[in-house]
């Protein structure tokens, strides 16, 4: 069987009926099946809220700190293994392997529900389950954007991808910041000096250069990006046809 867990056309994300939920609350008091925690509610995001004493809450720009941290040694050992494994052709065979969305249905929550399992080796700020940070994510955005309310959707959305790694796929498959193989790694891409030396694309004189396999100004759209949860959640989404529009489905990779 293979790893991961896919969504069929007929399993679409579309989240409640109605049209979209206007907070959290209605969200998880409409949504099918949902059960809330006990003693919580009908809101489990108030338990996550990141309304944190001024006093003691993290300074922004101490965020996504790469140099330093209790969790840098973690962090530090997923991107090795994923900038050393991830090649044209791993990513291939795993948009090959994934591409059917003929595994497993579920809904939006049953998903959120599943990360509660999952800790994200890849990321230097966050060491409790993903479900936590879903919450969180989609309670800052609206507290900073109340008016948005598909951006406190996409909030919500953005790391379900990370499912493939409760489902048998290694989290240096799954989890960090995605970038264009087939090319020699751009500086801005995590570790770059440190972890890809191993990578044997590096190697061919097709994959090792500026520009790799690609052309210039070939667009986004023809660039073949590290397979991860970003690029799964992006094409399962295009595979069930989300009611988001293009340009908020493409804020999901813009949601820390």
């Amino acid at each position: 069987m293979p790893g991961g867990v896919r969504c069929s056309r007929a399993a679409s994300p579309v989240l409640c009926p109605g049209g979209w939920p206007h907070s959290l609350l209605e969200l998880a008091s409409r949504c099918n099946g949902f059960n809330p925690p006990p003693n919580q509610g009908p809101d489990p995001s108030l338990v996550y809220r990141p309304d944190v004493d001024p006093d003691v809450a993290k300074d922004k720009g101490s965020f996504r700190n790469y140099t330093s941290g209790p969790l840098l040694d973690r962090v530090l050992a997923t991107y090795k293994l994923m900038h050393t494994r991830q090649t044209v052709d791993f990513v291939r065979k795993k948009h090959a392997q994934f591409g059917g969305f003929s595994y497993k249905k579920m809904t939006i929550m049953e998903a959120v529900d599943m990360l509660d399992g999952l800790v994200d080796e890849s990321d230097p700020d966050v060491d409790f389950p993903n479900s936590f940070h879903a919450f969180q994510t989609a309670e800052g955005i609206r507290k900073a954007h109340p008016d948005k309310d598909w951006f406190h959707l996409v909030g919500l959305l953005h790391d379900l991808g990370k499912v493939l790694a409760l489902a048998g796929e290694p989290q240096w498959a799954v989890v960090g910041d995605t970038f264009p193989v087939g090319c020699r790694p751009q500086a801005s891409v995590v570790f770059c000096d440190s972890t890809f030396q191993d990578n044997p694309d590096l190697q061919d004189p097709l994959y090792s250069t500026e520009l790799g396999m690609y052309q210039p100004h070939c667009g986004l759209e023809n660039v073949l990006m590290s397979w991860g949860h970003d690029e799964y959640m992006y094409q399962m989404m295009k595979f069930n046809k989300f009611s988001l529009p293009p340009e908020q489905v493409r804020s999901l990779h813009q949601v820390p």
